[in-house]
């Protein structure tokens, strides 16, 4: 295809409502950016006259619809991946795994909470969902196989069972609960596949480095297997179980109180029950005189011009965005397409892989003033969610290095807070509070941003 493509128009075109051109999308026109976008190469037509809607839509949005030709310079980019928010048809079954930290600082009140956390799981899952559970102290049990859910008092019976014991060998724990799913793995495919580990202390048993953890992680998850990191109490190591989370693509937790385990436990299971696309990649192949500088929260494999980011597991109705750095060369002025914009998953709903393709489209003008009333709000609002969770970073890094004072790290996590209830972010804004709060109590606010941060850097929205 030629890089320099008239898909649009020239840049005189009428201009849609706030100086944003429609993309469409699926045969309809949203006010998101300029671009064509195809969904999984259907004609829109036959979306229209009732043909299956697709499970995920794509959005291309520029940071400024236009561009300057005679210089270079820099922009960002806005991809907007959206799933679809109907019940297209039954979930697909779930292949989960309870990995259980049953140390000796689990005794009492919180394995009592565990074992009603997983009893709760059990009364969820249906006879074609498949459960195992692992438990680790020093020693790691296979405490039930692999299975799939028919007799649940049983199942129930084996789960009181549990006992507390020593130190905590994470590492083994974690690597026989994904031993658990790739059993099924092998004969059964078309599950969503996920290990929920729970732990309240530091590797103490074991392999304990952190890289040699998390490298084993990212082994897992490129055999399908995502890990959902559920960190409980004051002793655990945030760092690592969202370095964990991060990597596999799956989901973490600070749990503060036992009472609150099982309600964690129902929240993530409903998530599961929810997923629709798996295994979800954006791959964006640049065009000539365009190059991508960096892409905000993600490691991104660079091949040629080709860019691919990984993405989680994405839940029906929810959107997921990627924040990209662009540079552009000179080039004469005209519409171009700077990028073409794929996302590859595996559809849960139909059991199939699939896509969705759209086209990252930008005027390159000699108008200075136009140039400069092109500036789409929406990417601008990205970036400073982007640079939010960058802030969080370093105010985190002052705290640990001691560099920051504790009424330091208030005063910017006050500016950070005020950052994303602009932006919209009024989830991650009442974190924030919460992080706040506990330093004003003397408490532990890394734990809590931890988990700020990886929601932000994952472009759930």
């Amino acid at each position: 295809m030629e890089d320099r493509t008239q898909i649009i128009g020239g840049p005189g075109m009428p201009s849609a409502p706030g100086g944003a051109q429609p993309t469409v999308i699926g045969g309809t026109r949203t006010q998101m950016g300029m671009g064509r976008t195809q969904m999984g190469g259907s004609d829109p037509m036959r979306t229209q006259m009732g043909a299956p809607m697709q499970t995920i839509e794509v959005e291309c949005v520029p940071g400024n619809r236009y561009g300057m030709a005679a210089e270079t310079g820099r922009e960002h980019a806005l991809i907007v991946v959206k799933a679809s928010g109907q019940q297209l048809g039954r979930r697909a079954p779930i292949n989960v795994c309870l990995v259980i930290d049953r140390s000796g600082s689990m005794e009492g009140e919180p394995l009592e909470y565990v074992k009603r956390a997983c009893e709760y799981v059990v009364d969820m899952l249906e006879p074609n969902d498949i459960l195992s559970i692992v438990t680790f102290e020093e020693q790691v049990d296979v405490l039930m196989p692999a299975r799939r859910i028919v007799n649940k008092a049983l199942v129930k019976e084996h789960i009181r069972r549990m006992e507390v014991g020593n130190t905590t060998n994470l590492y083994d724990g974690l690597v026989a609960g994904c031993m658990q799913i790739q059993s099924v793995m092998a004969q059964t495919p078309g599950y969503v596949n996920r290990v929920l580990l729970l732990t309240d202390g530091e590797p103490t048993a074991g392999l304990k480095d952190f890289n040699s953890i998390v490298q084993q992680v990212g082994q897992q998850k490129a055999q399908g297997i995502t890990i959902t990191a559920l960190g409980f109490g004051s002793e655990y190591n945030e760092e690592l179980m969202a370095g964990i989370a991060r990597r596999s693509g799956g989901n973490y937790y600070y749990i503060q109180r036992p009472d609150l385990i099982p309600e964690v436990f129902r929240r993530e299971l409903e998530t599961l029950m929810t997923i629709v696309a798996r295994n979800v990649r954006v791959r964006l192949t640049l065009t000539r005189w365009s190059q991508i500088r960096q892409v905000y929260g993600q490691q991104p494999a660079f091949q040629g011009r080709v860019v691919e980011v990984p993405l989680p597991d994405i839940e029906r109705g929810t959107v997921r965005t990627v924040l990209a750095e662009l540079e552009f060369d000179r080039r004469p002025a005209g519409t171009y397409r700077v990028a073409k914009v794929e996302v590859l998953y595996d559809d849960v709903v139909n059991n199939r892989p699939s896509q969705a393709v759209g086209d990252l489209v930008c005027d390159f003008v000699t108008d200075r003033a136009l140039f400069t009333s092109g500036v789409n709000q929406i990417v601008r609002n990205e970036l400073d969610i982007a640079n939010a969770s960058q802030n969080l970073q370093r105010t985190m890094m002052g705290m640990r290095t001691q560099q920051l004072t504790s009424m330091g790290a208030m005063q910017e996590l006050q500016k950070t807070r005020t950052i994303l209830m602009q932006a919209g972010q009024t989830g991650q804004a009442q974190e924030v509070t919460m992080a706040i709060q506990a330093l004003q109590s003397g408490g532990n606010a890394e734990k809590t941003l931890m988990g700020t941060m990886l929601n932000l850097d994952q472009g759930k929205r």
